[in-house]
């Protein structure tokens, strides 16, 4: 039996022996079903009148869905995958449907952002929640009478749902053709994806583990999903694949590069089957389970016993015209950087003209880029438990953006986010990871 077949079938003995792929492959059919059930969406999402529609979620629960926001262009939809306040207190709440999604319906980051939602709107009618059945968010939803609830089939991770209700939901709420995204992932070629994943897992034991993935600067976005993809299934176990999401050409000893070209946005529908074919196959051939994921839940944990010790302790800082300088004395070849901004979202291009200035100076080597507390649910994962090549740069403000409570809790938004900043710190220097730490008014501050 070929290694397609294998998957199909749910062979659990395809990954090393404890791997928790026997409750872990619903995403292998959940396209047919969200196809057929695409005109019922489509219907509840013309009865959601509000001008704006706020998803609130983290990782796997959000990702995908940005993605499609990007991709086509659609302004009604906004993604609060952030515990920053001065992000959370600039959305334009006036005339709001909240989309309240977490796997578990216990993370707090969606605790958090609900409770201060609800505070300013609470009106179960302007609410919908996606999770797994029988989740404390879905009784919740179901005390405080929300617009509906979606109970997601729990035979599907995070990372792996966005052709579920997870995407889907908010697609529909974008106007988007769901049948024709969940069709146009039926027909991914998915023979090509196993070779895709095959010629992945065989690149990265071979010392090319960046894995490049280019794409136009349309689908920049789909970088987000595909990041988490990689770097959360494949990062454990001292091993793993680096993904390195670009829009122009990056080569090096240490890449393996994938060049990527949607023709149109549907066509985004085939490129999530395609890797999420892919990468349970790389795990496959790097003998690694593609479906778990230990250090996210130990930085949850890092962020609640700083949390339970406040105030926040104190915390050393660099001089962050040091970076470049710091960079040049510690990375070593077959090294990436990995830049981690605590900051507002908004900052996009500025980000990305540092990750490209630094890689530049350096000659090249693998840089990433990306807005924490988003990565805790994503790349996080690779940065602990994957090979010790990460040379992290943590990024937070140097004063508080802004004040902003959070209903029934003893913290603030940017007392959390501090805390998630601090938590992962700590788990970084716990698994000897190189890590500087900058506090900025502004990111041109970093040199």
């Amino acid at each position: 039996m070929d290694l397609l077949d294998r998957l199909l079938a749910g062979d659990s003995t395809l990954w090393p022996e404890g791997n928790v792929s026997g409750n872990r492959l619903g995403w292998l059919t959940v396209p047919r079903r969200m196809a057929d059930e695409a005109a019922d969406l489509k219907s509840w999402a013309q009865s959601v009148e509000a001008s704006k529609v706020f998803l609130l979620g983290m990782g796997g629960s959000s990702l995908g869905s940005e993605v499609l926001r990007a991709s086509f262009g659609n302004d009604r939809l906004e993604v609060l995958d952030t515990t920053d306040p001065a992000t959370i207190n600039a959305a334009d709440v006036s005339d709001p449907f909240f989309l309240v999604s977490s796997k578990s319906g216990t993370t707090l980051e969606v605790e958090c952002l609900l409770a201060y939602m609800w505070e300013r709107w609470p009106d179960g009618r302007r609410y919908a929640a996606i999770t797994d059945p029988g989740t404390p968010l879905a009784t919740l939803a179901d005390e405080r009478g929300f617009n509906r609830t979606f109970p997601n089939p729990p035979d599907i991770g995070g990372r792996y749902s966005v052709l579920s209700y997870f995407g889907m939901v908010p697609a529909a709420l974008m106007g988007i053709d769901v049948g024709r995204l969940c069709e146009a992932a039926l027909s991914a070629d998915k023979e090509d994806a196993v070779r895709l994943g095959v010629a992945m897992g065989d690149a990265a034991k071979a010392g090319r583990d960046k894995i490049t993935v280019v794409v136009p600067e349309r689908y920049r976005s789909f970088g987000l999903w595909v990041e988490q993809l990689i770097a959360e299934s494949t990062g454990k176990r001292g091993t793993g694949m680096v993904p390195v999401p670009t829009t122009e050409a990056e080569t090096g000893d240490d890449r393996h590069v994938v060049m990527l070209d949607p023709d149109e946005p549907y066509q985004l529908g085939t490129e999530f089957m395609l890797w999420e074919v892919a990468i349970p196959i790389a795990g496959h051939i790097l003998q690694i389970d593609p479906f778990d994921e230990p250090n996210v839940t130990e930085s949850k944990e890092n962020t609640k016993k700083v949390l339970s010790q406040l105030p926040l302790p104190a915390v050393e800082s660099a001089d962050p015209a040091s970076v470049s300088t710091w960079l040049e004395e510690t990375v070593r070849p077959g090294d990436y950087v990995s830049l981690q901004a605590y900051l507002p979202f908004g900052q996009d291009a500025e980000l990305e003209g540092l990750r490209r200035a630094l890689r530049d100076g350096l000659g090249g080597v693998a840089v990433t880029a990306g807005y924490g507390p988003r990565f805790l649910h994503s790349t996080g994962q690779l940065h602990k438990g994957g090979p010790d090549e990460v040379v992290a740069v943590q990024i937070t403000p140097r004063a508080p953006t802004e004040h902003v409570e959070i209903p029934g809790k003893p913290f603030d938004f940017g007392t959390l986010i501090d805390a998630q900043a601090i938590g992962d710190l700590q788990s970084l220097q716990t698994h000897g990871r190189r890590v500087l730490r900058v506090e900025v008014n502004n990111l041109k501050e970093v040199a």
